[in-house]
């Protein structure tokens, strides 16, 4: 079978002869020059001029052309700007996929200030990736035929082409650039992504009996993974991380060699839906030989990971052949054919490149315990804060400055006095506006270990990254929250003035106001009759005395306890009020941004369930 170019094949109007692809005079155009060795051996124009626009190809492919007469090949240089762009059919992904996608794409968004650019490098390729191939033609699939020096994979790239289309021989390495071939138009754009220039793409004629089997397929001969030129590696690596699908070729002798297990075929192994897996060069095996390499091989392969296309399963498709005698070709060219007719190779690339982005983000993303902060973790962070302002101690203070607001108010006018004098004669030193420097720095430090304790207990459990963000904000929220402690329990501590009275102290006072006047009269009216202003009569003056000093104490110690309970429940409001003010501020410092953090986990962590749950 001859080559031809990638477009309708339709004759030019405007030339004169009516000759396709040929000057006047029935020669070809151009001059043709058997490959350069820099090119493997592939097709280069030697003046690397275009040709007018009358006698330019279809859309840039350059077509191997065989000479009836002399059987020698040409090598036209094609002008692709002259060519009308064939009209292509975007590829469609369908629902589940583009699910994945789109929460892979918001992963990566929530994830970019959290996690360093090399961790999401993978899922940002495979994102860009599938961008760029949905763009492109849905009704070819691309499938890289790979393998190592001496394997075979070029003989049998032209045995599958029907035309020697990529050289062979002895010399290694006999492939140095990869070669395309298209069996149908519209396919320009996907090996432009693959940056094979025009020079390296071919295309066979179509079968005589019809419409071609492999219609749709774009076949890629790629140099040898092994290869001692670093160029020929990185040709390989580039391309397979491109292709729809690849053709592994593996001869009987290193079909076992470990850096093509180790390299390729087990990082690669949820590709397996879109592997073949072909040993060559089987007629060189004797008897029962060729079985029993292939059972290895199977072996090999189940170990490296990848699933076997066996029983109705999907999976890697495994064949023996040989590309020389033909043994088998036409076995691997209808699987090629009803491979490429369902159209499913990109879509079934993509998704398993999201798998393997996702299995690869599964350390930053995966945990397999509860994570967050437990109502018994803030209420402890905020008892641990409430101890470092002293609300317990604020609300003591405030019960005691109750009762002995409520001793003055209801004391005996001489234990009052008492205590003015006591009072008064007290030295000022020790009345410290503040507390003393010891007692500052172990509130500080209980404040900096409660900050810690809560930072551990909301990172426990969370994958490093994220488990080191939470630490990190709790550490931003804690630098400036001693003071403000300070400066809130100053506001929110025992205020200021006096506590406030209940219903029956003016009634407890007066009663004593009246126990204090009993005393003055029946002290005065002693008085009188000692001067003789008065007929004598202790009866009545000495009872009104007792009555005035015993009933005065006695008012006293009942007010004393009546005031219990009020001021009991006033030091309670005081501590309480102290101790929301603490955790209110805690909250907005540390517990706030902390939870923030978790939240961004927990959002990132439904998307990576998505990413992975909508596939499996």
């Amino acid at each position: 079978m001859t080559a031809v170019t990638d477009q309708d094949h339709t004759e030019h109007a405007d030339r004169p002869d009516g000759a396709k692809g040929k000057k006047p005079g029935g020669k070809p155009s151009g001059k043709g020059a058997q490959g350069d060795p820099a090119d493997g051996g592939h097709a280069r124009a030697e003046d690397g001029r275009t040709e007018s626009a009358g006698d330019a190809w279809d859309d840039g492919l350059i077509a191997r052309r065989v000479d009836e007469t002399t059987q020698s090949t040409r090598y036209p240089t094609a002008d692709s700007r002259s060519a009308a762009p064939a009209a292509v059919t975007p590829l469609v992904y369908d629902g589940p996929l583009r699910a994945r996608l789109e929460a892979l794409r918001e992963l990566v968004g929530l994830s970019r200030t959290r996690l360093d650019s090399r961790t999401l490098s993978e899922a940002g390729r495979v994102l860009d990736e599938a961008s760029a191939r949905r763009r492109l033609s849905g009704q070819h699939t691309v499938v890289a035929i790979a393998g190592a020096t001496g394997s075979g994979k070029s003989q049998l790239f032209n045995a599958l082409a029907g035309v020697t289309i990529s050289e062979t021989g002895v010399r290694r390495p006999t492939t140095a650039a990869p070669i395309a071939c298209s069996w149908s138009d519209g396919a320009a754009s996907l090996i432009e992504r693959l940056g094979i220039p025009p020079r390296l793409r071919r295309r066979p004629l179509p079968a005589g009996d019809g419409e071609s089997p492999l219609r749709g397929l774009v076949l890629i001969d790629l140099p040898d993974h092994d290869s001692a030129a670093v160029q020929h590696r990185e040709h390989v690596d580039r391309i397979l991380a491109l292709v729809d699908a690849v053709i592994w070729v593996v001869d009987p002798e290193k079909y076992a060699d470990a850096v093509l297990h180790e390299r390729y075929l087990r990082p690669m192994a949820a590709h397996a839906e879109v592997m073949f897996v072909v040993l060559n060069q089987v007629d060189r095996l004797p008897g029962e030989a060729a079985e029993q390499v292939l059972d290895d091989l199977r072996r090999l392969l189940d170990e490296d990971g990848i699933a076997l296309g066996e029983y109705g399963e999907p999976g890697a498709t495994v064949l023996a052949l040989s590309a020389l005698t033909g043994d088998g070709v036409g076995e691997l060219r209808e699987a090629l054919g009803q491979f490429v007719s369902e159209r499913g190779a990109p879509t079934r690339r993509i998704s398993a490149d999201v798998d393997i982005a996702a299995a690869r983000l599964w350390p930053v993303y995966a945990t397999q315990r509860r994570t967050g902060l437990s109502e018994q973790a803030r209420e402890e962070f905020a008892d641990r804060l409430a101890d470092a302002v002293g609300a317990t101690a604020a609300g003591e203070a405030a019960e005691r400055a109750w009762l002995r607001n409520a001793n003055r108010a209801c004391g005996t006018p001489w234990l009052r006095l008492w205590r003015w004098y006591q009072d008064r004669g007290e030295p000022t030193t020790g009345r410290l506006s503040r507390p003393p420097a010891d007692e500052e720095a172990t509130a500080r430090q209980r404040v900096e270990q409660a900050v810690r304790t809560v930072a551990d207990r909301a990172s426990a459990g969370l994958p490093t990254p994220w488990a080191q963000a939470v630490r990190e904000a709790a550490a931003r929220g804690a630098q400036g929250l001693p003071e403000a402690l300070d400066e809130l329990s100053v506001r929110a501590g025992v205020p200021t003035g006096r506590p406030p009275r209940p219903g029956w102290w003016p009634v407890a006072v007066l009663t004593q106001a009246c126990m204090t006047i009993l005393q003055f009269l029946g002290g005065l009216w002693l008085m009188c009759q000692i001067v003789g202003v008065m007929a004598p009569n202790l009866g009545v003056p000495v009872l009104l005395m007792v009555i005035g000093i015993v009933g005065g104490p006695l008012i006293e110690w009942s007010c004393r306890m009546a005031a219990r309970g009020p001021a009991r429940r006033y030091g309670q409001e005081a501590e309480r009020r102290l101790r929301e003010a603490a955790a209110g501020c805690g909250r907005a410092r540390v517990l706030d941004p902390v939870a923030a953090e978790l939240l961004r986990y927990r959002e990132v962590r439904e998307q990576y369930g998505r990413v992975v749950g909508a596939g499996r």
